[in-house]
């Protein structure tokens, strides 16, 4: 897969009408990001990440964020395969991410979920939430999920609720949260970027003969501590292959008070 990313035009127009969904609605679908070959070749060498984080020792079975063995999880993906460095600084991602978060954002975790056929969704919750205490009134973090398969309803699409990143407080989540959540669905190649405050789950794959095959580059603003200390867990290969801006986002420098330009 070419590092240049030559697939796909996103001028200022596409930018401002993402950004437009992502204000109404806290999620939205870029189609055409990575062309379907693009795409087949990334599902490719996830799976190759999963054996290989196999051989390594940590497992691709979430006992406590899945209720089956049908969920494939795969941590550290930027260790793991050099494709997903590439990724993290794709310039329709890094468009997005800067004009919601601001060019100094950090990255948090780049790990990925295949939903193979029987998988169950995991529990419901917001990602902002988890890293920052309330109030949420503004987005300090944001989900670039990758598709590397079509994504449906029926094959686990990611369930949301549509502009639920508007809640505040714990206290304000409804209680029927679960049934107002509607699944997300895109072709191979799309990305969706998701406000890092939407309340969302994993989808049910009811499917015999399709996985739905996902990875999650969890960006944030500069002062929310990563959830992956990429230092320790990054190989001093993988390290010298950033470039200064990657080695930035990942923190991997003692100074960190650098000139920041636009990605």
């Amino acid at each position: 897969m070419s590092s240049t990313f030559a697939t796909h035009e996103f001028d200022a127009a596409a930018l401002a009408r993402t950004m437009h969904d992502l204000h109404d609605h806290g999620v939205a679908v870029v189609p055409g990001v990575l062309s379907r070959e693009e795409a087949a070749t990334g599902l490719e060498r996830l799976w190759a990440a999963a054996a290989a984080s196999e051989r390594r020792g940590v497992s691709t079975r979430a006992e406590t964020l899945d209720p089956n063995a049908a969920n494939i999880r795969i941590w550290n993906l930027l260790d793991l395969d050099p494709l997903f460095r590439r990724l993290i600084e794709h310039p329709v991602s890094a468009a997005i991410v800067t004009s919601l978060l601001g060019a100094d954002h950090i990255v948090s975790n780049f790990t990925a979920n295949i939903a193979r056929p029987g998988s169950e969704s995991m529990g419901v919750h917001s990602d902002q939430s988890l890293v920052t205490p309330p109030p949420w009134h503004t987005a300090c973090a944001i989900n670039i999920i990758w598709c590397f398969t079509d994504v449906t309803a029926d094959n686990g699409g990611t369930l949301h609720v549509p502009g639920s990143h508007r809640i505040a407080e714990r206290d304000d989540v409804p209680g029927d949260l679960a049934a107002r959540m509607v699944p997300f669905e895109a072709p191979a190649g799309s990305i969706l970027a998701m406000d890092g405050r939407v309340w969302h789950t994993s989808g049910r794959n009811v499917t015999t003969d399709q996985d739905r095959a996902l990875a999650f580059a969890f960006l944030t603003s500069p002062w929310v501590r990563p959830q992956f200390n990429h230092s320790a867990a990054l190989s001093p290969e993988s390290q010298a292959d950033c470039s200064p801006m990657l080695r930035y986002r990942l923190g991997l420098d003692l100074w960190q008070n650098v000139t920041l330009g636009q990605p």
